[in-house]
């Protein structure tokens, strides 16, 4: 069987763990939603917290929306919003959502993804 070759992140933050209340980032620990960047990590309050989402526009091309344990459909406006401003939304668990960023971190792409705890 042939072997698996890890992703290397070097200097870049990609989500190291995640489980019930937490998201390991880093080699830090967060208790709390957050917006992770390949060059930073922002505290996030949540969907009615839009403005972190907004700076995203021009730096990344997507965003993963990790909606918490279970997938569930963001608001139609946020989504609109963001699009409008150019910024491509993909909501997904955040489990499934800090697996998709890291792949594709991986592969050098502009991406980011927020983060609703599990």
């Amino acid at each position: 069987m042939p072997a698996l070759t890890p992703i290397e992140f070097t200097g870049q933050h990609a989500v190291e763990g995640y489980g019930p209340g937490f998201f390991r980032v880093a080699g830090r620990v967060f208790h709390h939603a957050l917006v992770i960047e390949a060059d930073r990590v922002t505290p996030w309050d949540g969907l009615d917290q839009i403005a972190p989402l907004e700076a995203l526009a021009g730096r990344v091309d997507v965003l993963f929306l990790g909606m918490g344990a279970a997938v569930d459909i963001p608001p139609r406006d946020l989504i609109a919003h963001l699009d409008a401003l150019g910024l491509r939304v993909e909501a997904m668990a955040s489990a499934t959502a800090a697996r998709t960023y890291n792949v594709t971190l991986s592969e050098g792409r502009r991406v980011a993804c927020a983060l609703l705890p599990l």
